[in-house]
């Protein structure tokens, strides 16, 4: 289970621990975005301080119809417990959590400020 807390501007946010390229793991905040389809989002400056491995150019259709294209890179998180490879889009926002992160898990949000959110795995 993964266990966050709704911020002041209604933002479900989870903590999450990424392992820089030294080996150490850095926590960060981050929003859950159920908008954004891909796994995880970090700024420039984060993934500079986590030296990550460029792997690919990325290409996206934001809400608002325009097209953005941008770095994607690899990187290492626990998530639940776990070690786990994943994509990360390089994007000029906060930390955004993703769908294709949560798959196989439930979202609860308590939508008020100071709310639990809580990701659980889902058993079939």
């Amino acid at each position: 289970m993964i266990i966050g807390i709704v911020n002041a501007d209604f933002e479900p946010m989870i903590p999450l621990s990424v392992c820089g390229s030294d080996g150490k793991v850095y926590t960060q905040d981050a929003i859950v975005d159920t908008g954004f389809n891909g796994w995880l989002s970090l700024s420039s400056d984060l993934i500079a301080q986590l030296n990550l491995t460029w792997k690919r150019r990325g290409r996206a259709i934001l809400g608002d119809g325009s097209e953005c294209v941008f770095n994607v890179y690899e990187a290492v998180l626990v998530w639940d417990g776990n070690l786990l490879k994943i994509p990360v889009d390089e994007a000029d926002s906060e930390p955004l959590v993703g769908m294709s992160l949560m798959e196989g898990y439930q979202l609860m949000v308590q939508v008020f400020e100071g709310g639990r959110v809580e990701l659980n795995k889902v058993t079939f």
